[in-house]
């Protein structure tokens, strides 16, 4: 039954981030705001939605190991896993900006998270700071869309339009509607996830948060995860990247700032096994983008499965900490020793090898 209600779960949020999206844009539309802002803002807040419905139901039901392992957890999954499945499909270009702004952004955004979740919680006026710079953040974005390329702004008018006359979602109280169905599914569907999380947890024997930060991680990323590899399937590859490093972006100071206002002055505790490892992967996967980004400007097919590999691997490690294993020794050994040296040293030949970089787009 459990199984029923985290796949129930899962599917209401989808489904609600769905309808959420699609009657927020629709309106935003009608009423003359542009596809641009619209895709900058609205679209991007709605890929976020299930990790924020999720992490701010866990903190309201005092699951806070959830609510910050499922944002931990989402931001490793969407670099390694949706960019690296994306980059198997085919490599990936890099829009200039992403190197020169957003990826920067992405990083400042989770050394400060490591920084306010040093002494082991997030209070509620950090988290308050946090929703603070997003809404900076998302104006930075609507002012910048000013100054937007004429080939940026014809992307986005071809990929939103507003209702046509006579569709089924042309009236404001059917998106109104839509709205509401959206934020209603939200909330239900993360209700039914975290409680079946809380569920797997206690069957498996593991703690909450490394079902936050694998299960329900996963889960939650489904959005971002159709969005990049249908934009990689159609040729969009910059919107295949921009989708998963924005995302990033967002479930930092979105949800992590919604939690902590949340948690009613509480604040969010941060398990000590978060703020010891997986929040430093966070930071690593992030850091590790740039030298990736930087060789031809694009993710090519091998990156895209070291990323793969390297998720796996951080999978494989998560269950054999759960399970104190006596392979997990062995397992660190190879990897720290062996694995991850190689690495760099590939990701910086190639930064040294790499051609010219393209001329900025």
């Amino acid at each position: 039954m459990q199984v029923v209600w985290f796949v129930a779960g899962l599917s209401a949020l989808v489904a609600g981030a769905s309808a959420l999206v699609r009657g927020a844009s629709k309106l935003a539309l009608s009423l003359g705001i542009s596809p641009l802002v619209v895709g900058l803002t609205i679209v991007a807040f709605g890929t976020s939605a299930p990790e924020m419905a999720v992490s701010t139901g866990a903190v309201l039901a005092g699951q806070t190991d959830i609510a910050v392992g499922n944002v931990v957890g989402s931001n490793i999954f969407n670099v390694l896993f949706i960019l690296g499945a994306s980059a198997l499909i085919t490599p990936l270009v890099v829009h200039v900006q992403l190197i020169r702004q957003e990826v920067p952004i992405m990083i400042g955004a989770s050394v400060l998270l490591l920084v306010l979740g040093l002494d082991g919680r997030i209070a509620w006026w950090e988290g308050g700071l946090l929703l603070g710079l997003l809404i900076v953040y998302t104006a930075f974005l609507i002012v910048q869309s000013r100054r937007a390329s004429a080939a940026d702004a014809a992307a986005f008018d071809a990929e939103l339009q507003p209702a046509s006359a006579g569709a089924w979602d042309a009236r404001w109280p059917v998106q109104v509607a839509l709205m509401g169905v959206g934020l209603a599914l939200l909330v239900l569907g993360s209700d039914w996830l975290v409680g079946a999380a809380v569920a797997f947890a206690q069957a498996f024997g593991v703690s909450d948060v490394v079902i936050g930060l694998t299960i329900v991680a996963a889960g939650t990323s489904m959005p971002e995860v159709a969005t990049s590899i249908a934009a990689a399937l159609k040729g969009e590859r910059d919107i295949a990247v921009g989708n998963a490093v924005g995302s990033n972006t967002f479930n930092i100071l979105g949800c992590v700032g919604l939690s902590g206002l949340a948690s009613a002055g509480a604040g969010i505790t941060i398990a000590p096994s978060v703020l010891s490892f997986d929040i430093w992967v966070m930071l690593a996967v992030a850091l590790a983008c740039l030298p990736v980004f930087l060789t031809g400007r694009e993710i090519a097919r091998w990156e895209g499965a070291v990323f793969l590999g390297y998720y796996a691997a951080y999978t494989a490690y998560l269950i054999l900490a759960a399970q104190s294993h006596a392979a997990l020794p062995a397992f660190s050994a190879v990897m720290l020793g062996f694995v991850v040296p190689l690495t760099v040293i590939a990701l910086v030949t190639s930064v040294l090898r790499s051609p010219s970089a393209p001329p900025a787009r």
